[in-house]
């Protein structure tokens, strides 16, 4: 019976005589758009010309950007091996006679925190990281406007600089995402977010935009990794990528990869568009909220077959944040410690803090915090706040990393500080 479900060739060469129809404007569109910044070997030279750690430091340097003095301390405290060692923390954990050679770590979990939005709030974390003997995340997200970081006193080359310097991996979230004004189902706020469930913000000409804009910061700033959260855009970056830019992606939560069949979607197109030698610039995907143990076995028995068990990461919310996503309290670290176990390459996002402390917050941790302006927080006077909150997030990223670690299983921190 399985065999009907096995595609033929005629139809795949069907897709195939579609890619190339010269006649296709959506696909002849993008071409063009690739060309407009000069190709795709000159965009990949751009992008690392751009992210180059000299050419952020003159860049910061050029508009006297005050954080110079902050990356500056990063990197003396970097070198000076102020932060403690991962051999340090699992002791630690373990107590000074623990044989750290059993450690498994052919199933490091990485240690992911979300969201990052202002400079300032890293260099708060890594102060507290020295003075408490904690660890630093290894992936960091971020969903601030990008205009407004881009014009903030070198806010996006800082972040940019730090995440080369700390050695994580780290996401922008690109502002063509339906919170500019373009999904007429956010426009009332609450009253039209209803309407949300028939698309996540890309609406008919958008996607080129969204790529226009990957471009943009890819090529000026060296951001190689977005946030993905439509399919539209999910496909144009997959065909970018095919085109020859080196773009790379995290599909989010939002687009509710919630059981094994719409995971085998999103690997499958994933396969079918890799490169030949089978890079995809898909490198993760935030699972569901929803998603059981049994889905993400599942899930990880489909992305071995495909072959793609090392180069996509799943992505899984230990804590969110405590209001406007999920109800609470949501803590998945005791499902973690036994997933962690059995599947490879997994990351433990941390969205929120503990739900207890987060419940004796005034301003507990909430998602829609994200889309307020640096202007409407300062108004507010909410900065010192939401600071709070962000190390709310760090302070769980350390209890799971803590807990990992007395499970026996290895944690991947910022590479170059620990």
């Amino acid at each position: 019976m399985k065999e009907k479900l096995i595609i033929q060739q005629k139809d795949v060469d069907a897709v195939n005589q579609m890619l190339v129809n010269p006649d296709s404007r959506l696909l002849q569109d993008l071409c063009n758009l690739v060309e407009k910044f000069g190709g795709a070997v000159a965009i990949n030279e751009k992008a690392k010309q751009a992210r180059d750690q000299d050419t952020l430091m003159q860049g910061l340097k050029k508009i006297n950007s005050p954080y110079i003095k902050d990356l500056e301390w990063l990197m003396e405290q970097r070198d000076k091996k102020a932060f403690v060692s991962m051999e340090d923390y699992c002791k630690q954990v373990l107590g000074d006679t623990a044989d750290l050679s059993s450690m498994d770590n052919t199933n490091a979990v990485t240690l992911e925190v979300s969201a990052m939005q202002f400079f300032p709030w890293l260099m708060a974390e890594a102060r507290r990281a020295i003075e408490q003997k904690e660890l630093m995340p290894g992936r960091i997200i971020r969903v601030r406007n990008m205009a407004e970081q881009a014009a903030d006193e070198g806010d996006i080359m800082a972040t940019a600089l730090a995440m080369q310097i700390i050695g994580a991996t780290y996401v922008e979230s690109l502002d063509t995402r339906g919170t500019d004004g373009s999904n007429v189902h956010l426009l009332g706020g609450p009253d039209t977010l209803a309407g949300f469930f028939g698309g996540i913000g890309q609406p008919n000409d958008y996607p080129l935009k969204w790529a226009e804009e990957f471009l943009t910061y890819y090529t000026q700033y060296g951001i190689q990794q977005v946030l993905n959260v439509n399919s539209g855009t999910i496909l144009l970056g997959y065909l970018m990528h095919r085109l020859g830019v080196d773009i790379e992606f995290k599909i989010s939560v939002f687009v509710g990869n919630d059981n094994p069949f719409f995971i085998m979607w999103t690997l499958m197109t994933a396969k079918l568009f890799s490169r030949d030698d089978n890079t995809t610039p898909l490198v993760g995907f935030n699972l569901s909220n929803a998603v059981n143990n049994d889905t993400i076995r599942q899930a990880n028995k489909i992305r071995k077959q495909l072959g793609l068990e090392q180069e996509v990461r799943f992505e899984h919310h230990i804590t969110e944040t405590y209001k406007s996503i999920v109800g609470q309290p949501y803590n998945r670290r005791d499902e973690l410690i036994e997933i962690a176990k059995q599947v490879p390459n997994i990351s433990a996002k941390h969205e929120g803090g503990e739900p207890e402390i987060e419940a004796t917050r005034e301003h507990p941790s909430d998602i829609f915090d994200y889309f307020m302006t640096k202007k409407d927080i300062l108004e507010n006077d909410l900065m010192e706040t939401l600071q709070t909150n962000y190390l709310d997030k760090h302070h769980s990223v350390n209890l799971t990393a803590r807990a990992l670690i007395k499970s026996g299983v290895g944690v991947i921190a910022a590479t170059n500080l620990h």
